[in-house]
């Protein structure tokens, strides 16, 4: 989202249906209260209101979780153009339980993605996946090849940004984003985690085979 957000032609929104998936699952999340005081709740009408809505800059990029498209028609996606972002699970699930230490496989959102990458598929598309630690060892060719298949040109203010809270956080940022606002460009990750529970090593062993469905067609692997 920092990324996109770098660009001149560009508006970045952060995460526009995340009242809408707490709402509908009753998810208990940090912040939870402040997110559902801050946003539309209303999943349907965000879709068609912001997502589909008009627009002040040429492109918009949306930053979504893949879980949070729960209970919505997912037939708006065919109007946009869509990257699905994917991260070695073994590392996704030891940062995420930092803020949700009961996580479960929809909490990676891996169940889902793969279901839209098999729904692109079926139509004969090429899915467009990013892997992180790809995007993390070499930025730049992953962003001209991210740009080259979504007919966009290669903008070079995409692979830096400032550090500290941006204007298109959401609300949740003081919960999530506190490694990320550190952050003034894409960097390799630290490994200080702690180890996964055994429940979470279980949850690994139903993520690994969704990850590595999504490698398989990863911009730098295909």
């Amino acid at each position: 989202m920092y990324s996109f957000a770098q660009r001149g032609d560009t508006t970045a929104v952060d995460e526009p249906l995340y009242a809408h998936y707490l709402r509908v699952t009753g998810r208990e999340h940090p912040g939870r209260e402040q997110v559902l005081a801050a946003q539309d709740a209303d999943g349907e009408r965000v879709v068609r209101e912001v997502v589909l809505g008009p627009t002040e800059t040429p492109v918009v990029f949306f930053k979504m979780m893949a879980h949070h498209l729960v209970e919505l028609d997912r037939a708006f996606l065919d109007r946009c153009g869509n990257i699905l972002l994917t991260r070695d699970p073994e590392a996704m699930l030891r940062s995420l339980a930092v803020q949700l230490p009961d996580a479960t496989l929809a909490d990676t959102g891996l169940y889902t993605l793969v279901e839209l990458l098999e729904l692109i598929t079926a139509t004969g598309r090429r899915p467009l996946v990013i892997e992180s630690d790809q995007l993390l060892a070499d930025p730049e060719r992953m962003l001209r090849s991210v740009c080259d298949r979504l007919n966009l040109s290669f903008d070079p203010a995409m692979v830096s940004w400032p550090a500290g809270p941006k204007p298109e956080d959401g609300v949740w940022a003081e919960h999530w984003y506190h490694r990320v606002h550190e952050s003034t460009g894409f960097r390799g990750r630290t490994s200080d985690h702690p180890p996964l529970t055994p429940r979470l090593t279980s949850v690994l062993d139903q993520a690994r085979p969704l990850y590595d469905r999504l490698l398989a067609y990863s911009v730098l692997s295909s």
